[in-house]
């Protein structure tokens, strides 16, 4: 079997030289196909190589961007952690306040902060409980049995007084004053809060 074809170029070739040494002959045709099988698996090979470093690198790229990523978060967190609390705390204390604010004042309301207030003040012989006169005006329209009742030996002396906020009471014995204000327990829920 014989192989030739005639070829027309538009320019003459330069730099063209054989792939093999010897001018072709009728085995050309395989010798022409081994050397594409050959190139072939070259490539495949160089290829595959190629790909193999390529993965490799962006699998180290990947895992040092993910330690990047957990080494930030967990420098992170603490800090999230801290802010969260900081914000937290003025949160809680504003929807305690609101909460407080928006419970209706009842003479009930009052009797309970007052006797409260005289538990912690104990059995004393000088006793006056400051209310505000709102609060006071309520106690007597309903008949609270407070204002008849006594701590220890002594009478319970009320006085109306415009410092003390509504809903709340300032009890004075003579070791001291016991600030049942509504804005002082949320000022203690804040203080105990902040510790």
């Amino acid at each position: 079997m014989s192989w030739s074809e005639t070829i027309r170029l538009d320019r003459p070739l330069r730099g063209v030289r054989l792939i093999t040494g010897r001018p072709p002959g009728p085995d050309w045709p395989a010798v022409w196909a081994g050397e594409l099988r050959r190139a072939r698996e070259e490539g495949r090979r160089e290829g595959e190589r190629a790909l193999s470093e390529q993965l490799i690198r962006q699998r180290n790229e990947l895992a040092e961007m993910q330690r990047g990523v957990l080494d930030a978060l967990r420098r992170a967190v603490p800090e999230v952690l801290r802010q969260a609390e900081s914000m937290l705390i003025p949160l809680a204390l504003e929807a305690a306040r609101r909460i407080v604010a928006e419970v209706p004042i009842d003479a009930a309301l009052v009797e309970r902060v007052v006797r409260e207030a005289l538990r912690q003040a104990g059995d004393t012989a000088e006793v006056t409980v400051r209310l505000h006169p709102e609060d006071l005006a309520l106690l007597r329209q309903h008949g609270s049995s407070l204002l008849e009742g006594s701590a220890g030996s002594a009478p319970l002396r009320f006085v109306a007084s415009e410092e003390v906020g509504r809903g709340g009471c300032v009890v004075q014995t003579r070791f001291g004053l016991i600030d049942a204000r509504r804005e002082t327990k949320l000022e203690q829920l804040r203080q105990t809060l902040l510790t």
